[in-house]
C-alpha cells in the first residue's frame, strides 16, 4: 500500500457522518490518495470518495459540510476493497475534480457545481496552481500505474466507480424517476464500444445476475450518465488498445443521501458484485 503525501502541506479532513463500522478507510491528515497494488489486470478507483479540503481553501469554502458530502461519493471506496489494485483519493472534489478536464477541475462558477456556490470569493491564483499541482499529481501516478499494469498483462480494465444523488430536491420530496435513473449506470462514451464489447458486456451481465438486496439490480447504459469524464477519457486516448476504463455510478440507495447514513445491506451486495466480476473481467480478457 503507497499513500500519496504533500511533505510540505496538511490536509484538514472534516468526518461529517461516522458510520461506526469499518466502512471509511482510514488514513493520514496529509495523505492525498491510498494505493493498492497487486498481480491482476484489473484496478479500481474510487476518486470522488475523499472529503479533505487544504487549511486555506477550507477557510474559503463558501459551501457547508454536509452539502460537500451529498455532492461527494462517500463509501464508493467500500465497494472496491476486493480488487487487488485500487486508488482512493482523499481530497473532496470541491477543492479540485478529478473527473473534470483539468482547465474545469476547479469550480468556479454556480453552474459548474450543481448550482450550488462554492467560494466566499474566486480563489486566487496560488491557490488554484496549488490544487492543480495536485491534480497533476494524480494523472502522473495513474499513467505510472497504468503502464505497469500495461507490461505485466497486456491489457487492463480500469473500474471508475462513482455514485449519483436520485434525491436531489429533499429528503422529503419523490426521488427522482427511475425510468431515467438505474440502480447502476455503466458508461461508455469515450471508449471503442466495439473493440470492449468482449469486456463490457459480460461485464454488464454479471451485475444484471447478481442479487441487490434479495434482487436483481436495475443495470443500464449510457442512461444517467454516459461515462464522459475525465479519468475514462484519460484511459482511452492513452491506452487507445489495450487499456478498458468502465465508468460505474452507483444510485445512492445505498445511503440516506441527506443524513450521510449508509446501508451495510446494500454496500456489501455492491462490494460482492465488485469482487466476483474480477474472474469474469480476466477471462474476456484474456480473450481480447
Amino acid at each position: 500500500m503507497l499513500q500519496g503525501a504533500s511533505e510540505d502541506s496538511e490536509l484538514t479532513i472534516h468526518v461529517a457522518n461516522d458510520p461506526g463500522d469499518d466502512v471509511g478507510l482510514p488514513h493520514e491528515a496529509g495523505d492525498w490518495w491510498t494505493i493498492h497494488t497487486g498481480e491482476a489486470p484489473v484496478i479500481a478507483t474510487a476518486i470522488h470518495n475523499g472529503h479533505a479540503v487544504r487549511p486555506e481553501v477550507a477557510d474559503d469554502l463558501a459551501l457547508g459540510e454536509q452539502d460537500r458530502l451529498r455532492e461527494e461519493d462517500p463509501f464508493t471506496e467500500y465497494t472496491t476493497r476486493d480488487v487487488p489494485n485500487r486508488i482512493i483519493c482523499h481530497h473532496s472534489r470541491f477543492e479540485f475534480d478529478l473527473n473534470r478536464a483539468r482547465d474545469e477541475a476547479i469550480y468556479v462558477r454556480p453552474e459548474q457545481s450543481w448550482g450550488l456556490k462554492v467560494w466566499k470569493e474566486q480563489p486566487s491564483a496560488s491557490e488554484v496552481e496549488a490544487s492543480l499541482s495536485s491534480y497533476d499529481e494524480y494523472y502522473a501516478m495513474l499513467r505510472f500505474t497504468l503502464e505497469r499494469m500495461q507490461r505485466r498483462h497486456g491489457h487492463f480494465v480500469l473500474l471508475d466507480i462513482h455514485s449519483y444523488n436520485h434525491r436531489r430536491d429533499g429528503p422529503d420530496a419523490p426521488p427522482r424517476d427511475e425510468v431515467e435513473a438505474p440502480e447502476i449506470n455503466i458508461g461508455t462514451f469515450s471508449m471503442d464500444r466495439a473493440r470492449w464489447a468482449g469486456v463490457v458486456d459480460p461485464f454488464i451481465e454479471h451485475l444484471r445476475s447478481s442479487r441487490l438486496a434479495g434482487r436483481a439490480p436495475d443495470v443500464r447504459e449510457n442512461v444517467a450518465f454516459q461515462g464522459k469524464g475525465e479519468q475514462t477519457r484519460f484511459v482511452h486516448t492513452n491506452f487507445p488498445t489495450t487499456g478498458c476504463a468502465i465508468a460505474i455510478e452507483f444510485k445512492k440507495m445505498f445511503m440516506d443521501e441527506w443524513t450521510g447514513q449508509p446501508d451495510r445491506v446494500v454496500l456489501d451486495d455492491l462490494r460482492q458484485m465488485i469482487r466476483t466480476s474480477l474472474p469474469v473481467l480476466e477471462q474476456a480478457l484474456g480473450s481480447q
